[in-house]
């Protein structure tokens, strides 16, 4: 069939081609050519695969029918030139069967079939009947149509008709006319059946009907407008058949609906923007007669303005317009702040998940947590092979989002980078908070060991050290005033023993209180206790003084003491670092209080840098307990510790404390 077509129709415009100009049909660009051109070998290809598919041997029949059309109408006039008007007679009868046929299958009775194969309900019978009979009228009234007045005939001569009935003639054109009304109506219906199915299916198959959907209600906007629209009904015509193939055999892999968004989309766009600038260029004419840049440029800009907030709005309406609230990203914005509100960050993860697998309409999704302990959420399957999608919270990685093979009620590639686009940011927010709520419980934990594992050590010394000290000085006491007066040497001997003894328990106590809060502190204050931290440091290799300068800046009197102690703690570790591991020639601390303080000296914010010319951070950097203690007794008082290898060389250790007011 698909063979026989191609040749008919290639015949046809041959034979045309070959007529003489006065007895050709007009131009050979019309919708039956571009049926014949395309319809038999698609529904041919679509037969090959599917043999039970009806709507396969439709585009078969149909398009063999319009090619049909083509080569009698062409064989009509061709013999006509040739003066056997029986013979184009016979090929005019032939011509109009296959056009009324042609259409009553392709127009009518395909979309009513399309994409199963079976009409909708019962309740479509009657539009097939019309149609049907419609059809026949067309034909009968076309085999006893009454010769045309010669004076009004487009062609040299008129073709008599053998079969004409003359009785016909005052009611011929308001026949054909109503008869032409009936055809109509019942295209309309039978676009108006896909678009009903299209309402009432599953997901699935409204992606699946959408195609020829949209593909026939180009042909009957077309077809409704007239002979005026010949060659862009030809050309939409022509594509069809493409439409109900992927409608058939791939309409999960071709996206119509982002097809149909962008085109409505860009036309909106080119509509109002059009407007706005021939709008605005008119008002600029008018009032800045004579200077028609002035104009071109206002226009450029009002339009320019107008562009990108239409083009967001255009695009919202046409995602919520096909896919209901789950198309509207802000929508799902909406619902995934909501869902955070409710929950904590470990429950509030589980609900973005969810919201994001709805979003996307795919089988699964999940979000893996990137931190000490890896925290993986997961809704649905993800399947062997999920696509990764990195999740950055203010340029730093905080965890992936992980998405699944698409479901059934799959989305437009397009729609889904669109959500993406918009929920990333929130599930990063999330997923951050969870990564700081798994520190913060972390840091709790660390501290809480570390206070036992204090208690236990200051338990240890006191009673293994201080205790059994105290005890032994206590039996030397008595032993002492048992002898001395009988042998005061011993006594004396027993006393310097005790002296010795108050000695080491006095050293002991002190270093006790040292590993509780520095001496330093107190004696020197915190600014006069780092520059004796400094002035530990071996001086450079010039000895041009010592290799740490030290940079005050601010009252740092009334500082809390914890803050005191975590400041001193941090440029301790770090002037160790940069004694071991740095290999620099200098350091620089520098203690910076910002703000102003307040009656009792609170307030502000106390800012710690130590920085060093050394080799800086390795490339691959593990952190040891140092660079975590700092963390650590930083964040124990509210503060932050970040450290980094600057541009410019060396490392550098950054230190931030808030100070209450």
């Amino acid at each position: 069939m698909a063979a026989v077509a191609l040749a008919l129709t290639a015949a046809g415009l041959l034979i045309q081609v070959r007529t003489p100009a006065e007895w050709r049909a007009g131009t050979p660009v019309t919708p039956d050519l571009g049926v014949a051109l395309t319809f038999p070998a698609v529904g041919a290809f679509l037969v090959a695969q599917r043999p039970r598919l009806s709507v396969a041997w439709l585009m078969c029949a149909g398009g063999l029918l319009a090619s049909g059309n083509v080569f009698f109408t062409a064989v009509s006039f061709g013999e006509a030139s040739r003066g056997a008007f029986a013979a184009a007679n016979a090929a005019r009868w032939l011509d109009v069967a296959c056009w009324a046929l042609a259409g009553l299958m392709l127009a009518i009775l395909l979309p009513l079939l399309s994409p199963t194969g079976r009409l909708p309900s019962r309740r479509w019978v009657p539009v097939v009947v019309l149609g049907s009979l419609a059809t026949a009228g067309e034909i009968i009234l076309a085999l006893v149509r009454p010769d045309p007045d010669p004076a009004t005939y487009a062609w040299p001569v008129v073709i008599h008709n053998p079969l004409e009935i003359r009785a016909v003639v005052p009611y011929y054109s308001t026949l054909w006319t109503v008869l032409g009304y009936a055809i109509q109506a019942c295209v309309v219906a039978a676009l108006a059946s896909l678009a009903l199915r299209l309402r009432r299916a599953d997901p699935a198959t409204r992606r699946q009907i959408a195609w020829p959907l949209s593909a026939f209600t180009g042909y009957v906007v077309f077809y409704l407008l007239g002979d005026s629209m010949g060659p862009a009904a030809t050309a939409w015509t022509a594509v069809i058949p493409f439409a109900i193939l992927f409608s058939a055999l791939r309409y999960r892999l071709y996206g119509i609906d982002t097809v149909i968004s962008r085109a409505i989309v860009a036309a909106g766009l080119l509509a109002v923007v059009s407007a706005v600038y021939f709008g605005a260029g008119a008002i600029a004419g008018l009032v800045v007669s004579g200077y028609h840049q002035v104009a071109g440029l206002a226009a450029a800009l009002f339009a320019g303005a107008f562009f990108q907030p239409l083009r967001r709005l255009l695009q919202r309406a046409v995602d919520r317009a096909m896919y209901g609230r789950v198309g509207d990203p802000a929508l799902l914005a909406q619902r995934l702040t909501q869902e955070v509100r409710r929950a904590d960050p470990a429950d509030a993860l589980a609900s973005v998940v969810t919201v994001v697998r709805d979003g996307l309409a795919v089988d699964g999704a999940a979000v893996e947590v990137a931190d000490g302990r890896p925290r993986y959420v997961e809704s649905g399957d993800v399947g062997p092979a999920p696509r990764p999608i990195p999740l950055v919270w203010h340029g730093e990685p905080v965890g992936r989002l992980l998405v699944g093979r698409p479901g059934a009620r799959r989305f437009a590639a397009a729609h889904d980078e669109r959500v993406l686009a918009t929920l990333l940011p929130y599930v990063a927010d999330v997923a951050h908070a969870v990564r700081m709520a798994a520190d913060l419980q972390r840091s709790r934990e660390r501290i809480l060991a570390a206070r036992e594992e204090e208690r236990r050590r200051l338990r240890r010394d006191l009673h293994d050290g201080l205790g059994q000290t105290l005890g032994a000085m206590a039996m030397t006491i008595n032993m002492a005033r048992i002898s001395l007066s009988r042998s005061p040497a011993t006594a004396d001997s027993l006393l310097q023993d005790l002296r010795v003894g108050m000695d080491a328990v006095a050293g002991d106590i002190r270093e006790l209180v040292y590993g509780l809060r520095p001496p330093a502190l107190d004696d020197l204050g915190l600014a006069g206790a780092v520059r004796a931290l400094a002035d530990e440091t071996p001086p450079s290799d010039d000895g041009d003084g010592s290799a740490v300068a030290v940079r005050v800046d601010g009252d740092l009197t009334g500082l809390p003491a914890a803050v005191e102690v975590a400041v001193y703690r941090i440029v301790q570790e770090a002037l160790t670092n940069v004694r071991r591991h740095a290999g620099a020639t200098r350091a620089r601390v520098e203690l910076e209080r910002s703000g102003t303080p307040g009656p009792d000296g609170g307030g502000g914010e106390l800012r710690v840098r130590v920085a060093d010319d050394g080799a800086g951070l390795p490339a691959r950097l593990r952190a040891g307990v140092g660079l975590s203690s700092m963390r650590e007794r930083a964040a124990e008082v509210g503060g932050s510790c970040v450290v980094t290898s600057p541009e410019t060389g060396g490392t550098l250790v950054e230190a931030r404390f808030p100070l209450p007011a």
